[in-house]
């Protein structure tokens, strides 16, 4: 019987051989092919280094050789490719990656591979050496990779060096680079709003450097220089017996008349409104990640709680903090000077005028005056250098009334009140004003929103929100402001808006992947986070955090010991 003449049963039946390591196995061996000089068929030439090497290899690895070879380029056909602009190191590593796979990454060779990668679209190893060079950003090279970043057009690594730059402007500063920038790049570093400070002198300690490293070529830029370094925030001491005092300062009349409008700023309170804004608006570093902490709160049985907690956003993961000596829920919460305030609420049978501050750095809670009213479901805020408390409910009504907090005095004031009465509004600080949004006093929800200028003492309204709105979360980022969230009387909400004040409009923001009223919202690294709330039927102890680089929400880690209705704020990490 032969082979044809054999019956099988199934007809269909079949068998799949594979040996999985073949192709591997078959690129170690055209590697020793090559090292051997064997069955070459083509040569890459920089200069006088000449590397051999196997047309397929490189068209099967490479994307730039797979276009030349494939598609009738004039290379196609010759023996010898001359390889412009192209390091040899660089390319004889590359040419081994087709290969095996392997490239080593190091300090020398690094900037040669990427320029040679980014050639040959090899985007793995591109990426690769971004990675190596964002994992070593130093104070002393960082704006060097961010300008070596932005010429290369790799886009993370350019944002991730520029956002190290504004984290650690002070050491940056000090750097022979920052001293080497051109004019151009120094003002605008100068004008960041970014710049991670503990005062302004800071800036400009760093602007006088600057210009007396070269100081004839680089006199006549002091002007504008200091025309963008904020002098009114400098301390009036500082004004008089350092800027004042400066020999290059007192040379030129523009300057001069700077530190003039700077004193004027703190002599003469009434001018400040005609002050440009972006003088007198602190800085503000948001790339800086922070911990969040969520304070008091209710429990699943509607009590009011002692408990805090505390969320680390880049572990994804809670934990658990020394708890307040008061039951708060409805609370406000502020952060001023590294310390964390927990202010009024409502403690289950009445509502609150007492304070109390945490200090992270010895897990310890101490009282500080108490407000002139007492008040829950308030919004609270920091301006410069000063927390105020908006509104609320003192337990017979809605307040308009509005207290401001000195932490030199330990002492509370009012200021002049809202135009309107509002209990569980949503309050923050944008563009340097108190922005108040919503709420409701008792009879009526709102979608108004008023803003309050420090300087004036003066309220001003703005367009209202495209929903009526109160219990929702309201947040800066950027140059837009947020809200989230809330109730609008009928119905719990998701939806979300944000409101741009040059166009004086509001428009919808993607919603909420979950309804929430008593919504806390909080701004970290660049991101919003919506903290617990109520969905109509339950307390939640859910987060969620929006990237507005991507339009989503996405669940994070939930609350441990919370369900709802918590204060939150944020402590920002001093970057290592």
């Amino acid at each position: 019987m032969t082979m044809g003449d054999m019956i099988f049963e199934e007809a269909e039946d079949l068998m799949h051989f594979s040996v999985h390591d073949l192709p591997s196995r078959g690129y170690a061996v055209m590697e020793e092919i090559r090292r051997q000089g064997k069955l070459c068929d083509v040569t890459l030439k920089v200069g006088d280094h000449k590397f051999s090497a196997h047309r397929i290899v490189l068209a099967a690895s490479i994307p730039y050789f797979h276009a030349m070879f494939t598609n009738d380029m004039v290379e196609c056909k010759q023996d010898e490719i001359v390889m412009q602009g192209m390091d040899p190191s660089a390319l004889e590593a590359l040419i081994n990656f087709a290969y095996n796979g392997h490239v080593a990454i190091d300090q020398q060779n690094v900037q040669a591979l990427l320029i040679g990668a980014s050639f040959l679209q090899l985007q793995n190893v591109k990426d690769a050496c971004c990675s190596f060079l964002q994992e070593r950003l130093h104070p002393k090279n960082c704006l060097g990779v961010r300008q070596f970043a932005e010429a290369m057009m790799c886009t993370t690594l350019y944002d991730s060096a520029n956002s190290f730059v504004h984290q650690h402007f002070v050491d940056v500063s000090l750097s022979e680079e920052f001293l080497n920038l051109r004019a151009e790049d120094v003002l605008e570093l100068v004008g960041c709003d970014e710049l991670n400070i503990k005062a302004e002198e800071q800036v400009f300690e760093a602007v006088l450097a600057w210009v007396r490293h070269q100081k004839e070529e680089r006199e006549p830029c002091l002007p504008e220089l200091l025309s963008r370094t904020r002098l009114p925030l400098c301390r009036p001491q500082f004004l008089a017996d350092r800027v004042q005092q400066d020999e290059l300062v007192r040379c030129c009349h523009k300057c001069r008349d700077l530190v003039d409008e700077a004193k004027d700023y703190h002599l003469m309170p009434d001018r400040r409104p005609h002050l440009p804004a972006y003088k007198t608006r602190q800085r503000c570093c948001t790339s800086i990640a922070g911990l969040i902490y969520a304070v008091g709160g209710l429990n699943s049985a509607g009590d009011s709680l002692h408990i805090v907690e505390m969320f680390d956003p880049i572990g994804n993961c809670w934990e658990r903090c020394r708890q307040m000596s008061t039951a708060r829920s409805r609370v406000g919460v502020a952060v001023l000077n590294g310390l964390l305030y927990a202010i009024g609420g409502y403690d289950g049978q009445s509502r609150l005028s007492t304070v109390e501050v945490y200090n992270p750095e010895t897990d310890t809670w101490a009282r500080v005056a108490s407000m002139n009213s007492q008040r829950s479901a308030m919004g609270t805020v920091v301006v410069d250098g000063h927390i105020y408390v908006c509104g609320g409910y003192d337990g017979k009504s809605s307040l308009n009334s509005v207290e401001c907090y000195s932490p030199e005095t330990d002492r509370w004031t009012f200021v002049t009140e809202m135009n309107a009465s509002r209990s569980a509004a949503g309050v923050t600080v944008f563009e340097g004003r108190i922005f108040v949004s919503g709420g409701h006093d008792g009879l009526q929800i709102f979608n108004s929103v008023e803003y309050y200028n420090h300087h004036t003492a003066l309220w001003h309204p703005v367009a209202g929100m495209m929903n009526k709105r109160c219990r929702h979360g309201a947040a800066a980022l950027g140059s837009l402001m947020y809200v989230v969230g809330g109730y609008d009387g009928s119905g719990f909400l998701s939806v979300a808006e944000v409101y741009n004040s040059v166009s004086d409009q509001w428009s919808h923001l993607v919603a909420m992947n979950t309804r929430r009223s008593r919504v806390s919202l909080v701004v970290n690294c660049g991101r919003l986070y919506a903290v617990g709330g109520y969905d109509g039927q339950s307390n939640l102890n859910s987060v969620e955090m929006y990237d507005p680089e991507t339009n989503h929400w996405t669940f994070m880690a939930p609350m441990v010991c919370h369900e709802g209705g918590v204060g939150v704020g944020c402590i920002p990490l001093q970057p290592a």
